[in-house]
């Protein structure tokens, strides 16, 4: 039988592997993907998938050749991974309207955010933060997929409970934040988040750990209808994985 091979690239992470265990696959700081092909084609179309919301998973999942576990990989290092498949897949030149102008983006120049310099030396995904207003001190976690997923299904539960609630910034919190003042009692921290994360200190902890996540830099500058340069992070768009749409 014919032996066919595809090619493949190697992709370095933003997290440089640095925080994840020392016997995971990740934590080499890089991981190899293959082009895409037919059968990932398949995957893109599939209606089930797009409704479902799991089709960029799916395809990633398929062009990963490293046996890792997906659920592990942080959010910013999927955001990599995402990145690289788009350009391997169908280039960097990446077409979209905004505010009803056609724009042109090139992926290639979009860069990584390492990991903080302060949390270089970090072995664990645990990091230590204090309130500058309440000094409640917080240790806290880089998000993964996995957590991701757990949001987004405490979300829907809420919802379904009742249709009116919004809990996207309570839920987010409650899985970053793993104690408060040494205590890492669950009903602890959901606690605190719920009823005494003040506003201020909560705009400060998010602009803290956005600082220190490794990550692409996803913010361009887009062009408005009326000729003006704007700030934007990047829009994933139908005609990122479907340049044809």
């Amino acid at each position: 039988m014919t032996e066919f091979k595809i090619p493949t690239e190697v992709v370095e992470l933003p997290s440089q592997g640095k925080i994840y265990p020392p016997d995971s696959p990740l934590a080499e700081g890089k991981v190899e993907m293959k082009y895409m092909t037919a059968k990932e084609e398949d995957i893109l179309t599939n209606q089930n998938l797009i409704r479902s919301g799991e089709v960029i998973d799916k395809l990633l999942k398929s062009l990963l050749v490293s046996k890792i576990n997906y659920d592990d990989l942080l959010i910013g290092d999927k955001n990599a991974i995402m990145i690289a498949a788009r350009i391997l897949s169908y280039g960097a030149s990446y077409e979209l309207e905004y505010e009803g102008e056609k724009q042109v983006i090139d992926l290639s120049k979009i860069e990584a955010k390492p990991l903080h310099p302060d949390y270089l030396s970090a072995t664990a995904n645990e990091f230590t933060y204090t309130l500058p207003h309440s000094g409640n001190t917080l240790t806290f976690k880089l998000l993964s997929h996995k957590d991701e997923r757990v949001i987004e299904q405490e979300i829907k539960s809420m919802q379904k409970i009742n249709k009116n609630s919004s809990s996207d910034v309570t839920a987010r919190l409650s899985t970053i934040i793993t104690s408060v003042n040494g205590s890492r009692e669950k009903k602890d921290v959901r606690e605190f988040v719920n009823n005494y994360f003040l506003a201020k200190d909560a705009r400060e902890f998010r602009k803290y750990y956005n600082a220190v996540s490794p990550d692409m830099d996803m913010d361009v500058t887009l062009v408005t209808s009326n000729g003006v340069e704007e700030e934007a992070t990047l829009p994933i768009t139908i005609n990122f994985f479907w340049p044809d749409a």
